[in-house]
C-alpha cells in the first residue's frame, strides 16, 4: 500500500474547521441583519480576505502597525459574529446598532484592504549586482559618488533624518532605502535621493 504524498497536518485541519465555523457564523449574522442572498455570503469572504491581507503585511517585514490594526479589526468582526450567534443574540430581532455595523462593514473592509495592498512594504526593487572581484593585476574598482538627480525639499530631508535616527535607535542598524521609502510614502527615485543626502 502506497503512502499518501501529502501528510495530513492536524493544525491545518483545525484551521480549516475553525475557518468554516467562523464563515458560517458571519453569514448567519449578516443574513439576520438584513443582508440576504449573495450579500450574506460576501460578508465572511470580506472578513477572511482582510485577515489574510493583514497577516501578509505582518509577515512581509514592513511597517507592522497597519497590519496589526487591520488584523485586530477583522478578528473582532469574526469573533463578534461567533459570540453573537452563540445564543447571546436573538437573530430574529437584531438591534439597530448591529444592523448599522453590518451595513457599514463593506466600506471598512474596502478601506483596510486598499490601505494594506497599496501601502505595503514593497520589495520589488531588484538587489544591486555585486561588483566582480578584481583578478590579480587588475586595479580594484573605485567607488562612484552618486549625486541625487531628484530635487529634495530640505524639510523632507530633515524629517527623513528623524525617521532614520528613530530606526537606528530602535533596530541598531542604519535604515535602508526600501524601508525609508515605505516610512515616508514617497516614490523610489525620491527615496534614493533622500537616502543619498542622509
Amino acid at each position: 500500500m502506497r503512502a499518501l504524498p501529502v501528510r495530513l497536518d492536524a493544525v491545518l485541519v483545525q484551521a480549516v474547521i475553525a475557518a468554516a465555523l467562523s464563515f458560517a457564523h458571519l453569514h448567519d449574522l449578516a443574513s439576520a441583519a438584513g443582508q440576504e442572498g449573495w450579500k450574506a455570503w460576501a460578508y465572511p469572504v470580506s472578513v477572511d480576505l482582510l485577515l489574510v491581507a493583514a497577516w501578509r503585511r505582518l509577515r512581509s517585514g514592513g511597517a507592522k502597525a497597519a497590519g496589526w490594526c487591520w488584523f485586530l479589526v477583522a478578528l473582532t468582526a469574526s469573533l463578534g459574529a461567533n459570540v453573537a450567534t452563540a445564543g447571546l443574540l436573538d437573530l430574529g430581532a437584531v438591534p439597530a446598532g448591529l444592523r448599522i455595523l453590518v451595513a457599514g462593514w463593506p466600506a471598512v473592509a474596502f478601506l483596510g484592504g486598499t490601505l494594506l495592498a497599496h501601502t505595503a512594504h514593497e520589495m520589488t526593487d531588484a538587489p544591486e549586482a555585486a561588483d566582480p572581484e578584481p583578478t590579480a593585476g587588475e586595479p580594484a574598482p573605485q567607488p562612484v559618488a552618486i549625486r541625487p538627480a531628484v530635487p529634495v525639499p530640505a524639510a523632507l530631508v530633515t524629517h527623513a533624518r528623524k525617521v532614520a535616527d528613530e530606526h537606528r535607535v530602535r533596530t541598531g542598524t542604519p535604515i535602508d532605502t526600501p524601508t525609508l521609502r515605505a516610512r515616508l510614502g514617497v516614490p523610489a527615485p525620491l527615496a534614493e535621493a533622500i537616502a543619498a543626502q542622509l
